[in-house]
């Protein structure tokens, strides 16, 4: 293999990939290009089943469990409370009697249910970062990444569904039309719930004629700003304000109230604004959830929608700044393809600025971590260890900062460069024993580190301390 092709195989599993694991380089060698446009075409490479366990399964075990910790701790303040009243009447006896034994029983009876969101979060977390690990390149996965922090939602806020999410509404679509995608996720429960969009209903619906609560923007807003148009796109506060109208009745069926399909998706008539609505200039007639479907179909296909993912698709894989011809041929595809995703990043692939770029984009946590780990062979997980790591760095899995998902630029992440030292300290030490750092540049890296790398790994006094050196070098940390 020429040492041309080398650097292009290395390249394309970094910028484009999980970054390179044992025998990448040399699998890729030959068509760099070809390889990540292959992984496209497989049939459902970003798929990850996981039997038995739904976002809205997920939804009603914790709620129950919720529901189970209330009435137990009910019970037991009732009970230490009538305990205490007992011995109130008995002066002698005072044991048990103590001011808020009542709250402390209570407390105690509720901690002893188990919670099943923790296990279903760090299980989701298992399988998620188990595919990034197995992938052959990650491109797919990639992919899937980059839209879960587009249309993010936060296990902060709905952690039961967060892993369910990402897996029922995003990787079914990543490779297929846009449309299809901004459908599933906006009406997904954990979007839904996420936005505030259960507690929204029209001032002039049957339940807004009946209760004090009204109309919520976050949704309408969010889509229009973040998820389709983007900013200074055109859109007025009446546009956001029709939006939400449209959208109200788009909220998920009560798990208390159908133990059966409680945190499923549901049109709600009774809370819908009756009438038309006009969004950005075009009238929407049809009252029903189909109404808010139009809209988005319509949002799907504006120019605007095109530059703004094209734009944050070239800024995620290949520079903060990228491109403008890279990113005017990604949105003339997706005008084109009317929204073909697997074609637009087949356009990004194949475009020669895609490939000029030098290797500086800082990786972001998640992704340096996932190409450590793979740089070593490792193809299983610990998800605690994974998840609590992920927090250190700033980038805890499924908990973005605000609904604008992880930022994509060097200077949101510089400044936290210093805390991986610890993280690959910590890693090296676990795997030195089985690791050997020449392997890692000769199989892994294909050579590909730069001298002064070379003479500090050479230097190094241990195994630990040269693969920490590795970890940390620009050749791991950028792409």
């Amino acid at each position: 293999m020429s040492s041309s092709a080398k650097a292009e195989a290395v390249l394309a599993l970094h910028r484009f990939g999980m970054g390179p694991r044992p025998g990448s380089i040399a699998a890729i060698g030959a068509d760099p290009r070809g390889a990540l446009i292959a992984e496209l075409e497989r049939s459902s490479p970003s798929q990850i089943a996981l039997p038995g366990l739904s976002s809205a399964k997920a939804f009603r075990a914790v709620n129950d469990a919720n529901a189970k910790r209330q009435a137990k701790a009910i019970l037991a303040r009732k009970e230490q409370d009538a305990k205490t009243q007992q011995m109130a009447q008995a002066p002698a006896m005072t044991e048990g009697s103590t001011p808020g034994a009542g709250e402390m029983a209570a407390k105690m009876a509720a901690e002893a249910v188990p919670d099943p969101g923790r296990q279903i979060y760090l299980e989701e977390a298992r399988i998620r970062t188990e595919a990034a690990f197995g992938a052959e390149i990650g491109f797919a996965e990639r992919l899937v990444w980059f839209w879960s922090n587009h249309f993010c939602v936060s296990a902060d806020k709905i952690r039961s569904m967060s892993g369910a999410y990402e897996r029922e509404a995003i990787r079914p679509h990543v490779l297929g039309r846009f449309v299809d995608l901004l459908l599933a996720a906006e009406g997904h429960p954990a979007m839904l719930f996420y936005l505030d969009q259960t507690v929204s209903m029209g001032t002039n619906s049957i339940a807004g004629m009946n209760r004090t609560r009204g109309l919520n923007e976050n949704l309408a807003r969010e889509i229009l700003e973040l998820h389709t148009l983007g900013v200074r796109s055109g859109y007025t506060q009446d546009d956001v304000i029709a939006f939400a109208n449209v959208l109200t009745g788009w909220t998920l069926v009560p798990p208390g109230d159908n133990p059966e399909h409680g945190g499923e998706f549901i049109f709600n008539p009774r809370l819908h604004e009756p009438g038309a609505q006009k969004v950005l200039g075009k009238s929407y007639e049809d009252e029903t959830v189909e109404q808010g479907r139009a809209v988005l179909r319509d949002l799907a296909a504006h120019p605007a929608t095109a530059t703004h993912v094209a734009t944050k698709l070239a800024r995620h894989f290949v520079a903060d700044a990228p491109p403008p011809a890279l990113v005017e041929r990604m949105t003339k595809v997706f005008v084109d393809t009317e929204g073909d995703l697997k074609e637009v990043a087949r356009a990004m692939v194949k475009s020669d600025e895609a490939w000029t770029q030098p290797a500086s984009k800082l990786k972001r946590p998640s992704e340096w971590v996932v190409g450590m780990v793979r740089a070593t062979g490792i193809t299983q997980a610990d998800p605690k260890r994974f998840t609590d790591g992920q927090a250190l760095l700033g980038e805890p899995l499924w908990r973005p900062p605000s609904p604008k998902g992880f930022p994509d630029d060097e200077g949101s992440w510089i400044d936290g460069v210093g805390r991986r030292l610890d993280v690959a300290n910590n890693f090296a030490e676990r795997v030195s024993d089985r690791v050997d750092p020449q392997d890692v540049i000769e199989t892994v890296l294909g050579s590909s580190v730069s001298a002064e790398v070379m003479q500090a790994v050479g230097r190094a006094e241990s195994r630990q301390q040269a693969l920490a050196l590795l970890f940390m070098s620009p050749e791991f940390q950028r792409r």
